[in-house]
């Protein structure tokens, strides 16, 4: 695991990292840092299942930022409808 993932404060309530989680893998994508969204980022590159598994995350949970997600998906390949509707972030959470 890179370090900046796994010091990312978006995990605070994990003792350990396993990006197979797609829990672990929403928070980082909602509440990560920009160190560990570009490690992230990385890994998706090479991964075409994290890619399909950050896409679809994003649009079936409300993060803050699905359209940067999406276009970074994209970025790297993964087939995008940015039409696609996002669940709306402000209407799921107290903020």
């Amino acid at each position: 695991m890179t370090e900046a993932i796994g010091r990312s404060r978006a995990l605070w309530n994990r003792d350990a990292v396993d990006l197979r989680s797609d829990e672990m893998l929403a928070q980082l994508l909602d509440r990560g840092e920009v160190a560990a969204w570009r490690d992230l980022y990385r890994r998706a590159r090479a991964d075409g299942e994290l890619r399909a598994r950050i896409h679809r995350i994003v649009l079936t949970v409300p993060v803050a930022l699905p359209h940067f997600w999406l276009a970074a998906m994209a970025s790297l390949g993964q087939a995008v409808d940015f039409s696609a509707p996002v669940p709306d972030y402000y209407e799921a959470t107290a903020v």
